[in-house]
Order: C-alpha cells, then sequence, then structure tokens
C-alpha cells in the first residue's frame, strides 16, 4: 500500500495545472530535423564549462533528452550507458546504492567504509549509499567521470564521480510534467516549473516526483509485495541575481522518502537446517517471517554564493547540509524459520564546506571541508539462539587543499598540473553485544568495545598534456593518483577474532591514462577512445568467513582487510554518430584486466586464485535511433538497443553459484514528439525477460544461498507536456 504524502498530491497537482489546459492550446508543429550535425554538449566535470572533445579527461555526458530517449529512470540504469561503469540497487534497500567505475568501488553499505566513487547533486557530496540511487527528474544533464578526480572536487574520489546536474534557474517561466502508467501497476508522476520576477534579479524552481510500482514478487508468509516501489522526492531551488552587484545567491533544498517493502530473492539451494524445505522457481518470491518493513528519508540543503572578483577571477563559496535514516529488514534465508534474520538501521550527517577560486584560462583552487556522522546499529538473530549486535559510530573529519591549472605551452600543447593535500581524522566509537534473547535489552557478553582515532596525511598529484592534433582531434595522456581513507570494522568481534580491531590501512590507486577525442564526418559522428593503465594498493575488501561461536552454533563475522596490489588496465570506446538526419547511433564497449598482483592470505599470497568484484572483463551497448514524420502530425522516433557484460562475480567470495554469466539486455521505445511541447512514447526494458543476477549471499554456516537479480520485462507509456 502506498503512503498518502503531499509530494505525490504536489505532483498530480501541478500536472494538472501545468499540462493540460497548456497541451490542448499548443499548436500541432513537428519540429524540423534540418540538420545532421551533433548536439554540442557542455560539461562542467573540470570546474569550467567545455565540451567534450576539449575536456582531457574520460567523461561521459548525458542530457536531458538523451536520458528521456534511453529511458533512464534513476541512476541505476546508467548501467550499460557509459564504459567501465556497474551500478545497481544494492540487496538491503531499493534507494542504497552499489557503484563500481574501472574495478573501484565498494559494495558493503556499512557506516565503517567510505565508498569508492563519489555522488555528487549538482555540488553537495552525497558520503553514504543508502538513498544514494537518485531518482531522475528535472535533471539537465548527467555526467560520469571516470578516473581518480581529487584535484577537482570536494571529496577525494579514487575511482571516478557520478554528477547528477538539476536545471538551472532560468528568466522566464518554463515547466514540465510527465505522467507514467507501466507493467506491475507503475504509476509515476513528476512535475516542475520554475520562473523569475520581470527584472530576471529573484528566480525559483520547484520540482516533485511521485513514483510506485507494484512488486516483482510477495512475500508468501503474509502475502505482501517485495521489490516494490514506493517513493517521494522533490526540490526546490531559489536565487538572487542582483543587476547592480558581481554576486549571486542561490538556496537549494531536496528530499527523498522510500517506503518501498523488502527487495525480493531467489534462494538457489535448500537450507539444510529445514527438514522438507523445497525451493521457488521465481525469482522474487520469499518466504520470510519478518516484518516486511524497509525505508530510507533523506534530505540535504546548500547554499551556494558566486562572486566575480576582476575580469579573470570569479570565487564559489558552497555551504551544504545532508541527512538519511535507513531502516531495512534483512531475511538473509527467506524462510519464516529464524535462521538468519536481520534488522539494520542506518543513520547519518553531513556538512561540507568549500571555496574555490576559478580562472577563466583554465584553472581552480580550492579549500574543502568535510565533517560526518555516520553510525546506526544492526540487530542479528541466528537460529533463534545466537543474539548479537553491531552497534557504534564513525566520525569522520576531513580537510584539503586542492588546485588544478592549466598551461599553455604552445597553440595546440596544453599542460594541465594538480595537486591536492587532504588530512583526514577517522573516529571510530564500537560497542557491539551479545544478548540473552531477541528484544535486544539484556547483554550477556561484550565481543567489541573500544573507541580509536586514525589520522592519516595525503598528498595527490596530477599531470596531463593534451595537444590539439587537429581542428577535429585532440589526444590527451594523464598521469594521477586517487586516494581513499583506511578506518575501523564496525563488525569486529575480538572475542572470536581478536586482530579486528586493528585497522585496515588506505587505499592508493595511480593512474596513467591515454585518450583520443575526435569529432569527424563533418560534425555527424563524435568518438572517444581511452586506455588505460591503474596501479591498486592496498585495495579494501568485505570478505565474511564462518566460525562456531562459544555456544557450538555456527557463526559468520564481518571483516574488513586489504588485498596489497593489483594491476587495473583496460580499453574504453564511446561513439555518437548522426548519418542522417533520421538516423542516430550511439554505443560504448570497455575490456578491463584486473587482477590481483599481491593477496595475502594467513601469510600466503593467493593472488592467483582471486578475481575482482563488479568488474565484468567485457561491456558494451548499441542503441539506434531513427526518426520519421508521422502521418497524425510531429515526429516518430523508433530506437531498439542491446547491452551485453561478461561474466560478474558480485560479492567477494567469488562464489561460482552467485556469479552471473555473461548475459545480454534488450530494449526498445518508441518517442512520438507530437509537438515543440508534448509527447508521447512507449518504453520497454530487458524485453527477452532475461534472469540476472546482480548480488546474492554464499554463507554456508547459516545454509543460505540466494541471488538478488536485475529487474523483470517492463513496458511502460509516458505523456510528457513542456512549456
Amino acid at each position: 500500500m502506498t503512503r498518502p504524502f503531499p509530494l505525490r498530491l504536489l505532483s498530480l497537482s501541478l500536472l494538472a495545472a501545468f499540462a493540460a489546459p497548456q497541451a490542448m492550446a499548443q499548436a500541432a508543429a513537428a519540429p524540423a530535423a534540418d540538420s545532421t550535425q551533433l548536439e554540442k554538449v557542455t560539461i562542467t566535470a573540470r570546474k569550467r564549462e567545455e565540451t567534450i572533445k576539449d575536456a582531457p579527461v574520460a567523461v561521459t555526458a548525458l542530457t536531458a533528452e538523451s536520458l528521456d530517449r534511453l529511458n533512464v529512470k534513476n541512476l541505476g540504469d546508467l548501467q550499460g550507458q557509459v564504459p567501465s561503469l556497474t551500478v545497481y540497487a544494492a540487496r538491503g534497500s531499493n534507494t542504497t546504492l552499489t557503484t563500481f567505475i574501472r574495478g573501484v568501488g565498494q559494495a558493503d553499505p556499512l557506516w565503517g567504509v567510505d565508498p569508492g566513487v563519489g555522488i555528487y547533486l549538482d555540488d553537495s557530496y552525497i558520503a553514504r549509499p543508502q538513498g544514494a540511487l537518485l531518482e531522475v527528474f528535472d535533471v539537465q544533464r548527467i555526467e560520469v567521470l571516470r578516473g581518480p578526480q581529487g584535484t577537482l572536487y570536494g571529496k577525494n574520489t579514487i575511482g571516478g564521480a557520478v554528477k547528477y546536474v538539476s536545471k538551472p534557474l532560468g528568466t522566464s517561466l518554463s515547466g514540465q510534467g510527465s505522467l507514467t502508467l507501466g507493467s506491475y501497476g507503475q504509476v509515476q508522476a513528476k512535475a516542475s516549473v520554475g520562473g523569475a520576477n520581470d527584472s530576471g534579479e529573484w528566480r525559483g524552481r520547484v520540482a516533485v516526483a511521485a513514483l510506485s510500482r507494484d512488486g516483482f514478487g510477495k512475500n508468501l508468509t503474509d502475502g505482501s509485495d517485495v521489490s516494490n516501489q514506493d517513493t517521494d522526492a522533490g526540490r526546490v531551488q531559489f536565487g538572487w541575481f542582483p543587476k547592480d552587484l558581481p554576486f549571486s545567491l542561490q538556496v537549494s533544498a531536496d528530499a527523498t522518502r522510500d517506503n518501498s517493502n523488502m527487495r525480493g530473492f531467489q534462494r538457489l539451494a535448500t537450507n539444510r537446517f529445514v527438514p522438507g524445505d523445497t525451493l521457488m522457481t521465481s525469482r522474487y518470491d520469499i518466504k520470510s517471517g519478518m516484518a516486511n518493513t524497509n525505508y530510507t528519508d533523506g534530505d540535504g540543503s546548500a547554499i551556494t554564493a558566486n562572486l566575480q572578483l576582476s575580469g579573470d577571477w570569479s570565487a564559489k563559496f558552497v555551504v551544504a547540509n545532508r541527512r538519511s535514516d535507513t531502516e531495512t529488514s534483512i531475511d538473509f534465508d527467506g524462510l519464516p524459520n529464524k535462521i538468519a534474520d536481520v534488522r539494520a538501521a542506518y543513520n547519518d550527517s553531513a556538512k561540507t564546506y568549500e571555496l574555490q577560486l576559478l580562472n577563466t584560462h583554465g584553472g581552480v583552487l580550492g579549500f574543502y571541508r568535510f565533517d560526518g556522522d555516520a553510525g546506526g546499529r544492526v540487530r542479528n538473530n541466528f537460529f533463534n539462539a545466537s543474539f548479537g549486535d553491531t552497534n557504534g559510530r564513525v566520525f569522520t573529519k576531513s580537510t584539503a587543499l586542492y588546485g588544478d591549472w592549466d598551461w599553455a605551452l604552445s597553440d595546440k600543447l596544453n599542460l594541465t598540473t594538480g595537486l591536492r593535500y587532504t588530512r583526514e581524522e577517522k573516529r571510530a566509537v564500537v560497542l557491539n553485544r551479545a544478548f540473552s534473547n531477541d528484544t535486544f535489552t539484556t547483554p550477556i557478553a561484550t565481543v567489541s568495545d573500544f573507541d580509536k582515532t586514525r589520522n592519516v596525511n595525503n598528498w595527490s598529484p596530477k599531470l596531463s598534456l593534451d595537444y590539439a592534433w587537429s581542428p577535429s582531434t585532440n589526444l590527451y595522456t594523464t598521469v594521477s593518483r586517487g586516494f581513499k581513507s583506511g578506518g575501523y570494522n564496525i563488525r569486529a568481534n575480538v572475542t572470536a577474532v581478536p586482530s579486528s580491531s586493528k585497522p585496515f590501512e588506505d587505499e592508493e590507486l595511480t593512474s596513467l591514462e591515454f585518450g583520443v577525442k575526435t569529432v569527424l564526418d563533418d560534425g555527424r559522428l563524435e568518438l572517444n577512445t581511452a586506455a588505460f593503465m591503474n596501479k591498486y594498493k592496498n585495495v579494501q575488501l568485505s570478505v565474511f568467513t564462518s566460525f562456531t561461536q562459544a555456544n557450538g552454533q555456527p557463526g559468520f563475522f564481518g571483516d574488513f582487510t586489504n588485498a596489497g596490489k593489483a594491476d587495473v588496465n583496460g580499453l574504453e570506446l564511446e561513439f555518437i554518430w548522426r548519418p542522417s538526419a533520421q538516423w542516430l547511433v550511439r554505443g560504448n564497449a570497455s575490456y578491463i584486466d584486473a587482477k590481483y598482483k599481491e593477496y595475502l592470505d594467513r601469510g600466503v599470497n593467493v593472488a592467483s586464485s582471486k578475481w575482482f568484484s563488479n568488474t565484468p572483463k567485457t561491456s558494451g551497448a548499441l542503441d539506434v535511433e531513427y526518426s520519421t514524420p508521422f502521418f497524425l502530425g510531429g515526429e516518430l522516433r523508433l530506437r531498439a538497443g542491446v547491452s551485453h557484460r561478461s561474466k560478474v562475480y558480485p560479492t567477494t567470495d567469488l562464489s561460482e553459484a552467485i556469479a552471473q554469466p555473461a548475459y545480454t539486455l534488450v530494449n526498445a521505445g518508441a518517442i512520438w514528439q507530437v509537438n515543440k511541447a508534448l509527447s508521447l512514447s512507449l518504453q520497454g526494458s530487458n524485453l527477452t525477460d532475461k534472469a540476472y543476477r546482480t548480488d546474492g549471499y554464499n554463507i554456508p554456516a547459516l545454509g543460505v544461498l540466494s541471488g538478488f537479480y536485475g529487474p523483470p520485462r517492463q513496458v511502460s507509456m509516458t505523456a510528457a507536456y513542456r512549456f
């Protein structure tokens, strides 16, 4: 059942107020396809406005129109559209994000470790994966940068960054609204409106989204939905742009409320602790005995001040606050039996301060401060006989100075130098105990109790050369270093594993990248390639091991460890080609060779038997679109697409039973652009209904072997209106 929520009602009222009356008044006039040249997309990935061809970095940018055409509804749909990117909803919650770029990421959402890929909503860093699976609405574009970005972005990002850029504040009335109906009772309403006063000094914008869908499966114990969606989101922006001052001030606030139920999964083997246990054929149905409750509440706010200091220099100051609360039921066994029932609560808050000095000739100097507080409590019930919790907090204080500067060595050759200094302090407060029963009120033993602080200083340099080979071709090479601080294992159990209270080490990645950016065929073909060679040290890994508890009951322990050394080398290709006014072809491909060189297990180097998780060796996608005048007026755009990924190990235990073999997804869509304002679309995803695993559990001590699957075949229809 969906909740009554003001954003849901507001989005529907905005649709009724703006879309219907103006759509009927709009004359039907098909947009003219009079040019075969590609649109020039301006990005700000390097804190300056430039085209993708002129940016000497590996970056993918998808505009709002491209996102609509490709049916990208949330950040998880970017998988297949960006080379070397793995992104999906984590096991516990619909809005918890797992992201990997070029083999770098973090799949464990616990609060003791930082993500390897930075997620940004405009200029605000989202520190925790809970609530980071952003829904796409009222967006200008999404930029995905691959490789270390420490000299450009506020928080040091070792693997890359995903930046969600919302629509800017405009000086005239504009807005849009859409209504989507689809498979599994899907209903999505999105609306936004913005404008300004007559002088344009005061501007504002409001955007809302209400998203619901029935479950892909059922909890057969109580008949409730699983893998459903019940999400409301909203964003408000206001700005002051005085005519007589070289100054502007913008204030924004956003909120997401997700009340979706548990994620469904398929048990891949019977549980030996349940006599007569049988399996089900559905890849989403479960038989959980836990309460089907699961929610995430997250919000943020930011104040951005811009000041023009001189003709060449400007200053930008951003102060932001973000917080989220998540509670989720995790039934590892998926059965009414109390074998492995976990109730997890996460909460976090973060304040960030960033000052940038920007030069129009290509340079940025910055100061960044991050003050984060993340914690929670995870209550574990094993066999209704062993009761314990993971309880504590991590306080992070990070201060950084960074710079990135262009030097024109000649008319064609440019040198970019960058350097970042980071000082980071992490304090872990951990109190993990065993309890007498499932009320978790009477402790009977303390397995970990410590308050430890770890300080680290890091210098991360960058050196890049880019050369304008011709008016149509740019070459670049970059050497950069990325860094992610270590910390403490919040799941520490010093009774069973005495060393578990020791810290895990900082990750460090040194990247050498070569790239070619070309625009050919009189502006009809854009082709970008990159080759990278990464030296990866102290790879942070979340691993689970089984052990026998003091009471004789089986248990498992979650640890954080470091693999010593790894080489990650790869090739990437992406292109977009408009051979004629009617045809548009886009695609991407990547090859990644990720190998451990040193991985010590009890003093033995087992690197040759280990593989990277969430990193397919090959992946790619191809989309073909055809546009033609429609006999009812306007323009019809037809699209067909495929995406392919080779074998993937989603978890660090490298279980072959959970590993997903190579698979291909087929998607298609049709958009009728009735006129400049009104469009009607029909979209289909995973049309062959391919069953593919994104995650899973393999815990022999608990008799658990299960797989979490991506969405099934879905078809949706959307009516959208823009003014």
